[in-house]
């Protein structure tokens, strides 16, 4: 069977495949202690831990709980986050690179015992994590990232093999770390927090920030107020996003993942590669049998080769290695890249300690939406913890945050001036059925898409965040913003932010 018959025609994330409760959208304005904007790992986490606290939460979410990038994940609960510990030794010191790793690793221990004592069926397992190389180069690289985990005391070892047929030169293993559903664990976590009074509001988008340095009020797109003591922003990008210029600290990628089944024996343990491409390979238990989650591709959001190539890669990888027996589920996350990489919690600024952020989690967002969950609330409390200083948004670190900032907005400029100058002969008629394109319409760029139907749609392509050009993701049909990541459904809706206006609809026909 080719690679086109047997790929799954349209995206489903297999972990939403549960059963999930709804929630009402808002519809009056509301005073609680503490406004939460984001149902994914990190906003549900706070509004657990704070609920508990007896304090009074609005969780809002601009679409459905739990479907953003949390509910797009491969959920592996490890601190084992690539090439990072040498690395964060030689730019901020040993003290700061073990409290990484020890903020993570509490992360794992707050699901592991939460999932014991409290019976949390969620397909927990303990696992070891592998990063192998296939080539000298990296082989090298994690021979000196394994001095770096014994200088910081991480349990691991560095081994010639992993039990897959693939021809690796070297791999570090880092022990006891975790897999799980995160969806089901989650669900847990919020229906804990509803049961101690949290407001939860699904279909209710937040635009913005009325910030009167007492008692901020989130204002939602249909006009009603949140007023509080404390907002979080666990929005995956914040909404909130000029104070802090968050848009010009972040790159945005886009990574792939696929769920098979295979007629062989699944050894255990979680693996990922560290050169390119990222390949990264775990499993979760399905119907008595185990379901093969096969990640990697990345690429910067709106930038690169057609989407679809980056599925067929990881179809090529799995029919090579494991051999598929079913294919059903395909899915693909976004990711914040700091300049640093270590993510941003905390204060928006340092002027502005009553309206909180979390984000640019890079690739590992399980741990750190947990970890900052209990940082959040610690803010909130008044109460001290040992990763304030390592999270701050407000850090600036010379190496390498500098170099970084430039090379990140330099790429921002080239894609603004490179989608304003881009040209097409191609008009919207001449689009099959299910194909979508930059095209020209009425003397200007635009982007249209035709569905199964023969339905057109055209779009103005300008990004309504700060006006870039939007290219097309075939394999997602969804127009996709270079710069900082927006991405828009092809009726030009919102699907993620930074934006918060939709592309202008030019047609619909």
């Amino acid at each position: 069977m080719s690679s086109s018959e047997k790929i799954p025609q349209f995206p489903k994330t297999y972990w939403r495949e549960i059963e999930l409760p709804a929630f009402r959208k808002l519809t009056e304005d509301l005073t609680v202690d503490v406004a939460i904007v984001g149902a994914g790992i990190t906003g549900i986490t706070a509004a657990y831990l704070l609920s508990k606290e007896g304090k009074k939460v609005a969780l809002l979410d601009a679409g459905s709980v739990l479907n953003g990038t949390t509910g797009h994940t491969t959920a592996k609960v490890t601190a084992q986050h690539g090439l990072v510990y040498d690395e964060f030794i030689n730019h901020f010191g040993e003290e700061k690179a073990r409290l990484y790793f020890e903020s993570h690793m509490n992360a794992i221990q707050f699901v592991e015992s939460n999932v014991k004592k409290k019976g949390i069926d969620c397909d927990f397992s303990n696992e070891d994590a592998y990063m192998y190389a296939t080539t000298e180069e990296y082989a090298e690289k994690l021979k000196t990232e394994w001095e770096a985990y014994k200088t910081l005391g991480i349990n691991g070892d560095l081994k010639d093999t992993i039990p897959f047929d693939i021809p690796v030169k070297a791999a570090l293993l880092m022990r006891n770390q975790g897999q799980f559903h995160p969806l089901k664990f989650l669900k847990f976590l919020l229906d804990e927090a509803v049961k101690s009074g949290c407001a939860v509001f699904e279909n209710t988008v937040a635009t913005d920030i009325e910030d009167d340095k007492t008692q901020p009020k989130v204002v939602t797109k249909s006009g009603q107020k949140v007023t509080c003591n404390q907002v979080i922003i666990a929005s995956h990008f914040p909404f909130y996003d000029l104070p802090g210029l968050y848009f010009a600290r972040m790159h945005v990628d886009r990574s792939y993942a696929i769920g098979i089944k295979t007629d062989k024996d699944y050894p255990g343990g979680m693996y990922i590669s560290a050169d390119s491409p990222t390949r990264s390979i775990r499993y979760t238990p399905i119907d008595g049998e185990k379901l093969i989650i096969i990640g990697g591709e990345n690429h910067k959001t709106g930038q690169g080769i057609d989407t679809m190539k980056h599925y067929e890669a990881l179809e090529d990888f799995a029919e090579d290695v494991f051999g598929i027996k079913e294919y059903e589920y395909r899915w693909s996350a976004q990711d914040l890249v700091t300049l640093d990489k270590l993510p941003y919690i905390g204060p928006i600024t340092a002027e502005r300690d009553h309206i909180l952020v979390s984000t640019g989690y890079k690739k590992w967002g399980m741990t750190t939406g947990i970890l900052a969950g209990h940082l959040l609330t610690d803010y909130v409390t008044g109460r001290d913890n040992p990763y304030k200083e390592l999270y701050s948004p407000s850090r600036f670190q010379a190496d390498p945050d500098l170099k970084s900032v430039v090379t990140t907005n330099a790429d921002v400029a080239k894609h603004l001036i490179k989608g304003k100058l881009e040209y097409t002969d191609k008009a919207a008629e001449d689009l099959q059925v299910g194909e979508g394109s930059v095209v020209m319409f009425n003397g200007k760029r635009a982007g249209a898409y035709k569905d199964e139907n023969g339905k057109l749609y055209v779009v103005d392509t300008t990004c309504q965040h700060l006006g870039c050009e939007c290219e097309w993701n075939r394999a997602e049909k969804t127009w996709d913003c270079p710069c900082h990541g927006s991405r828009y459904a092809y009726s030009g809706d919102v699907i993620e932010g930074p934006t918060k206006k939709p592309l202008p609809l030019l047609s619909e026909e």
